[in-house]
C-alpha cells in the first residue's frame, strides 16, 4: 500500500459490490479496509448475470476469464402451466435479454470469490463485525463496530445490500426508500431427482410461481418459491418459522411438483426468504457517506441486472473519488454519472413482471402467448439497458501516486462485438 494513501476508507460489506469498489480504490491509492458481518466469506448462492457494461468492468478488473470458466451454460428454459403441461421451451436469453458468447452467468458465490481473490493480498477484510454507529465530523467519520473497537476513516461506503444498515444509520429507515414490487419468495436447495441438467422449469399459476434450476449436472437443484403479496409481511421477514410458514399457505391447493418442493422448504436448513422489492433514493450520499450497489439502488432480481449494477457502480464511484479532490464534488460526478443507466434498469421491472410472474388469468395467457413467439426467434435481440453507458476509456482513468505499485493490467481478451 502507499506510505501516504490518498484517504482511509471503511466499505461495509463483502459480497459483489464491497469487494468491488474495494478493488478500484486500492488500485487509485486508497487505504481499504471491508468490514462484513458474516464469520467469513459465503460461497454458493443462486445463479447470477453479469451483463453489458458489466463484462467490461470485470474485463478490466482481469477477472473475466475467471467468470468464464464458471458460466453455467443453461441451454433451456421449460415454462409449465398449472398442471405441469409444457407451455414454451426457450433459450435463456431469449427472456433475459443477454448475449450469447459475451455475458455470463455464475453462482454467486464464484463472483464474490473471484472479488475477494482480485483484492484480499491488498485490502484490510474484519470478518464477523460490522458498523454500529456512524458519527460525522469536518475530518472524517468516526466508527464505532459492534465488537466495541472504535476507529476513523476519512469516508464509509455502505455496500451492505438490500436491507442495509449503513442506509439506515446515515439516511433513515428503510421504508423511506424499498419500493415493494408485490411479491415474496422463497430460495432454497432441495435433491435433484429430477435428472434435470444446464436448465431450469417455471411453473406457473396466476400470482404464483415456481422453479427448479439445475446448475449444470449438478445433484442439487435451486428451488424457488414467489407468490403475490400487496403489502410486505414485515413479521414474517425477521422469523424463518414464519416465512416458512407464509410460503405454506400460498401454495397449499397447488399440484405438479410444488407440494414436494413446499416439504423441501420445510426441511431446509437455511434458507433465504424475502419481499420482491427495490431500492430508489433521492441522493446516494450524505456528508461523507455513500452508498453503492443494493444498498443505493437494488432494481430486483426481476430485472436480473443487480450484480451488474454493483460492478459498474464501483468502478464508477472509486473513478470518481479518485479524480476529485472533495468528496462531495466526487459523490456528485459519482451520481451524475451512474443514475441514468441504474433508473433505465430499474425500470426493466415491469418487463420483467409479464415476462415471469402474472397475477391473473388474462396476463398469464397473454405472458405464454407471447413466450411461444421466442421459440421461432433465431436469436432474441439484447436488452439495451444493459449496455447504456458507455465506459471512459481507461487510459483516462485516474493514476495512482508514483509509490503505489499497481497490479498491472490484465492482458485484455478479444474486443466484443459491437451490439
Amino acid at each position: 500500500m502507499r506510505k501516504t494513501p490518498r484517504g482511509t476508507v471503511l466499505v461495509s460489506g463483502a459480497s459483489i459490490a464491497g469487494p468491488a469498489v474495494a478493488f478500484w480504490l486500492r488500485r487509485y491509492g486508497f487505504a481499504v479496509t471491508v468490514v462484513e458481518k458474516a464469520a467469513g466469506l459465503r460461497g454458493g448462492g443462486y445463479p447470477i448475470d453479469v451483463r453489458g457494461t458489466a463484462v467490461e468492468v470485470a474485463r478490466r478488473m482481469g477477472i473475466l476469464p475467471r467468470l468464464r470458466e464458471a458460466h453455467v451454460e443453461s441451454r433451456r428454459l421449460t415454462f409449465l402451466d398449472a398442471d405441469g403441461g409444457v407451455v414454451a421451451a426457450v433459450h435463456p436469453q431469449a427472456v433475459a435479454g443477454g448475449v450469447e458468447g459475451h455475458d455470463v452467468e455464475v453462482p454467486r458465490g464464484e463472483l464474490a470469490q473471484a472479488l475477494h481473490g482480485a483484492v484480499r493480498d491488498d485490502v484490510e477484510f474484519v470478518f464477523g463485525d460490522f458498523v454500529d454507529a456512524l458519527a460525522q465530523h469536518p475530518h472524517g467519520v468516526d466508527v464505532t463496530f459492534r465488537s466495541g473497537a472504535r476507529r476513523t476513516f476519512d469516508l464509509v461506503l455502505g455496500a451492505d445490500g438490500l436491507h442495509s444498515r449503513t442506509r439506515r444509520l446515515a439516511f433513515g429507515p428503510e421504508r423511506r426508500f424499498h419500493r415493494h414490487l408485490g411479491y415474496c419468495f422463497a430460495v432454497f436447495a432441495m435433491p435433484n431427482t429430477f435428472g434435470l441438467s444446464h436448465e431450469a422449469l417455471i411453473w406457473n399459476t396466476p400470482g404464483r410461481a415456481a422453479m427448479l434450476y439445475a446448475v449444470k449436472d449438478s445433484g442439487e437443484l435451486h428451488a424457488f418459491l414467489n407468490f403475490a403479496s400487496p403489502e410486505p409481511p414485515h413479521g414474517a421477514l425477521r422469523d424463518p418459522e414464519a416465512g416458512r410458514d407464509l410460503v405454506t399457505a400460498a401454495f397449499a391447493h397447488d399440484g405438479w411438483e410444488v407440494p414436494a418442493m413446499v416439504a423441501a422448504l420445510r426441511r431446509a436448513p437455511d434458507p433465504f426468504f424475502d419481499t420482491v422489492g427495490q431500492i430508489r433514493m433521492p441522493r446516494w450520499s450524505d456528508g461523507r457517506v455513500a452508498l453503492l450497489g443494493d444498498a443505493a439502488y437494488a432494481p430486483s432480481f426481476l430485472t436480473g441486472q443487480g450484480s451488474s449494477l454493483a460492478l459498474v457502480g464501483a468502478y464508477l464511484l472509486a473513478r470518481s473519488l479518485a479524480a476529485h479532490r472533495d468528496h462531495t464534488a466526487a459523490f456528485a460526478a459519482y451520481e451524475r454519472d451512474a443514475r441514468g443507466f441504474v433508473e433505465l434498469n430499474q425500470d426493466q421491472v415491469g418487463e420483467g413482471d409479464a415476462a415471469l410472474f402474472p397475477t391473473t388469468a388474462e396476463a398469464l395467457d397473454e405472458r405464454n402467448a407471447r413466450l411461444r413467439t421466442l421459440t421461432t426467434l433465431p436469436r432474441a435481440p439484447e436488452n439495451p439497458a444493459h449496455s447504456a453507458l458507455a465506459l471512459p476509456d481507461p487510459r483516462l482513468d485516474p493514476q495512482p501516486g508514483p509509490d503505489l505499485d499497481p497490479d498491472p493490467e490484465p492482458a485484455p481478451e478479444a474486443a466484443p462485438q459491437p451490439h
